[in-house]
C-alpha cells in the first residue's frame, strides 16, 4: 500500500471513529464502483477461496436501501498491486 491509502476509509468503521483508517499489518482489497466505491475492504485472515468468493456487504446507499446488501467480485490488482473487488449489483 503507498502512502495515500492510510487517509482511506475502512468498510465497517465509522467516519467518526477513533480511526476509519487502515490499521498496520492488515490486508485489504479496494472497492471499486457500486455505493461502496473507494472503500477498503480488510480482508485480514480470509481464506483465499472466501477472497475468490466475494463479497456481499450491508449498504444502506444501494439500490434497495437500508438492509440491501452490494455484491463484489475479485478482479485483481489496482494500482500499487492491492487487490480490487468490482461491483456486481446490488440484492435485497
Amino acid at each position: 500500500m503507498d502512502a495515500s491509502w492510510w487517509d482511506r476509509q475502512v468498510y465497517g468503521a465509522g467516519p467518526d471513529g477513533p480511526d476509519p483508517g487502515p490499521q498496520p499489518e492488515h490486508d485489504y482489497v479496494e472497492l471499486v464502483g457500486g455505493p461502496l466505491d473507494g472503500l477498503l475492504l480488510d480482508v485480514t485472515g480470509w481464506l483465499p477461496q472466501e477472497i475468490v468468493d466475494g463479497a456481499l456487504l450491508m449498504s444502506d446507499h444501494g439500490a434497495f436501501g437500508p438492509g440491501g446488501r452490494s455484491g463484489y467480485e475479485p478482479a485483481g490488482p489496482g494500482p500499487g498491486g492491492v487487490g480490487r473487488f468490482l461491483w456486481r449489483g446490488d440484492v435485497p
